[in-house]
Parts: structure tokens; sequence; C-alpha cells
């Protein structure tokens, strides 16, 4: 019975194949391929969100203390005290493409935000208020959460670390 159940997916394989050899030629199926080796690598290039929150957060304190609430994870020098602000880099810098992501309680209205911190490249490191906080923090092998690399690195600025930014990109479901 098992050699009957082969022998017939043989024979319909056998028959599709040569009903695609005779309707198609090496070409048609050379270009079909190359397409789809196309569309796998266009894969790599799905967007990356970037933007900020799309809604207005209810913040007190001041963003240049390392208690700031979002400053929960963060790991380097705020940006706010390096002639930035701690959402947008100083002149000169850029932001790092590659970021590690948060979690952080707003005291303001209870909610868990979700924080990008970017790294902010192209320039000597600041060295003004700097920060080590590790609330959630993973260990390198799982560096989408970890603060412990130099987010520059991937960044087409260069490896200078400047300072850090925390962006907020949400409220966490």
């Amino acid at each position: 019975m098992k050699k009957y159940w082969f022998k017939h997916v043989d024979d319909v394989t056998e028959l599709l194949l040569r009903q695609n050899a005779r309707t198609s030629s090496r070409r048609s199926f050379l270009s079909h391929f190359g397409l789809s080796l196309l569309g796998i690598g266009a894969l790599t290039l799905l967007p990356v969100y970037r933007g900020g929150a799309s809604e207005t957060v209810d913040e007190k304190g001041d963003p240049n203390s390392c208690d700031y609430w979002r400053n929960c994870a963060i790991d380097g020098f705020l940006c706010g005290c390096c002639g930035g602000t701690n959402t947008s880099c100083p002149p000169g810098t850029t932001p790092s493409d590659i970021t590690w992501i948060g979690t952080c309680l707003n005291p303001t209205d209870k909610k868990n935000y979700i924080i990008s911190y970017n790294d902010c490249c192209g320039k000597s490191t600041c060295g003004s208020c700097g920060c080590q906080r590790d609330l959630n923090n993973t260990p390198i092998y799982r560096p989408q959460t970890s603060n412990h690399l130099n987010w520059c690195s991937g960044s087409q600025a260069g490896v200078p670390y400047h300072c850090s930014l925390s962006v907020v990109l949400g409220v966490k479901d």
C-alpha cells in the first residue's frame, strides 16, 4: 500500500514538472528564481521604528537627572547635559541606527512606557551627567536589551560615543 502511494506522488510530480518544462523556458525560470532571491533579500530592509511617541506623555521632573523616570535603564552621559535634549542629539552628532530598549514606569500617570535608548555618535565622549542605571538590564547575549554595548559601532557616524537619548516609543500593553 505504501509503495502505491509513493508511486502516485511520483507520477503526479513528474506530470507537473514535465508540463512546467513544456510551457516555460530556462530564462523564465531564472528570472522568477532571481526575483524570489531579491524578495528574500528585501526582508532585511523591513522598516524599523525610528519615530517618537505618537501620544503626549505627562511628565514631571528634571530630564537631566539620573533619577528621572525615562532614565531607568540608561548607561551613559545624558545628552541634555551635552548640548542636546533627552530626545535629540547635540549638534555634530547623529543618533545610532541601533538601540537598546527598556520599559520604565512614569510616576505621574502610573503607566509603563517603552523607551528607546539611542547613543549619539560622531564626537568624543561628553563627560557630563554620567548615569549607570540597570533596571531590567539583561546580559550581553541578549543585546537588544543590554545597555553595556557601544551602539555607535553599528552607526554610519562611526564609533566615537558622545551621549545617550531616552525616547518614548509608546505605552507598554
